[in-house]
């Protein structure tokens, strides 16, 4: 009988697993694969094996688009109000602090003027990361007061959407009115002359989509982003019928001409400057 029990070869040789730090990688939602942080961040944000695109912050899309240091913000101190005292489960004052103090924006929108290949534009960018990138009241006022800049400067205007959440419900009327004030800047800015481009990102929907994101001279998408007014569930809801594959995607929209072009990530800058060069 053997009263003690053989240690096994080298034990305690064997050295203790190290943990992985958190947020060194991350998982495609698209393909599942995992990609190095630092490799998906050189890659501006595009899976290397699928081509997905991830969503970009409004400071990283300017970091991509525009000459670096020459992006200068104009309105930065305009922030919402909750004019209408709106009370849900959450209240819409309590909202904006919360979205506020998690994206460290005011809104929902950035706007300025920059250079882009030394030529100078007026720039808006939304941030799905903000209420869904909605438009309120200030987002409206951003993108119309831009336009006008872009009016007074004769330069033209570049907005890159990426705005979910269409009119915002917390601004009730005061919101949708935005739709027809920012349509209106982009017919002065079309009477003067003055090109305008729109990409739209995942997602462009709704308000939004039927306002100043809808109105460009060229309507540039970046691929299978998802493009539309009523989200697709909703629609299948709705008509109670299966929809067609690939509806409201990029791809789908090119095919039935709702937009110009699909252009991947790192070909949108030369492909604005290109546009920009023909259209002027």
């Amino acid at each position: 009988m053997r009263f003690f029990k053989e240690k096994p070869r080298y034990a305690g040789t064997k050295k203790k697993r190290k943990d992985m730090p958190d947020g060194l990688w991350v998982k495609c939602p698209k393909c599942n694969q995992l990609i190095f942080k630092k490799i998906l961040e050189e890659n501006l944000k595009v899976c290397n094996k699928c081509g997905y695109h991830f969503s970009l912050t409004c400071w990283e899309r300017i970091d991509y688009l525009v000459d670096q240091g020459s992006f200068n913000e104009f309105y930065s101190d305009l922030e919402p109000i909750d004019a209408l005292e709106f009370e849900g489960p959450k209240s819409y004052k309590e909202k904006i602090k919360e979205e506020q103090k998690k994206t460290s924006l005011k809104e929902a929108a950035i706007v300025g003027k920059a250079g882009l290949k030394k030529r100078k534009i007026a720039i808006g960018v939304t941030d799905s990361r903000f209420i869904m990138g909605s438009m309120g009241s200030v987002v409206g006022e951003k993108i119309a007061r831009i336009a006008e800049e872009a009016i007074n400067d004769k330069i033209p205007l570049v907005i890159v959407s990426g705005s979910g959440g269409g009119a915002r419900m917390y601004e009730g009327m005061l919101s949708l009115m935005q739709m027809a004030k920012t349509s209106g800047a982009l017919s002065k800015l079309k009477a003067a002359g003055l090109a305008y481009i729109s990409v739209l990102t995942d997602p462009t929907m709704a308000g939004v989509m039927a306002s100043f994101a809808g109105l460009g001279d060229v309507i540039i998408a970046e691929p299978e982003a998802l493009i539309g007014f009523t989200g697709p569930r909703v629609i299948k809801q709705t008509i109670k019928q299966d929809l067609p594959k690939g509806f409201q995607t990029s791809e789908f929209n090119l095919e039935h001409g709702l937009i110009d072009i699909v252009v991947e990530r790192k070909e949108l800058r030369d492909t604005i400057y290109k546009f920009l060069d023909y259209l002027s």
